[in-house]
């Protein structure tokens, strides 16, 4: 980049500076939602909080549900990324 260039975009600076933070909370998110490990950690803990009492049986019946429904889609990426 020149420096025409270079002090013509300056102002906009601050603006990259907070999309880059953006893209890489993003990415960490999805890192997250997508890693077995991660979800089988929310498993154990939804059981958890159904034998402490801070989930109802139907809560936790429906968010072990939304869990492994995306740990199945994960495998299922993972295998048609294999073939």
């Amino acid at each position: 980049m020149g420096l025409f260039t270079g002090l013509l975009t300056f102002p906009l600076a601050p603006v990259r500076g907070v999309v880059w933070v953006a893209e890489q909370i993003s990415e960490q998110a999805r890192r997250e939602l997508e890693d077995p490990t991660a979800i089988r950690r929310q498993l154990t803990e939804v059981e958890a909080a159904r034998v402490s009492g801070a989930l109802t049986d139907q809560e936790a019946d429906e968010q072990e549900a939304e869990l492994v429904r995306r740990l199945w889609e994960v495998r299922q990426a993972g295998a048609g990324r294999k073939v």
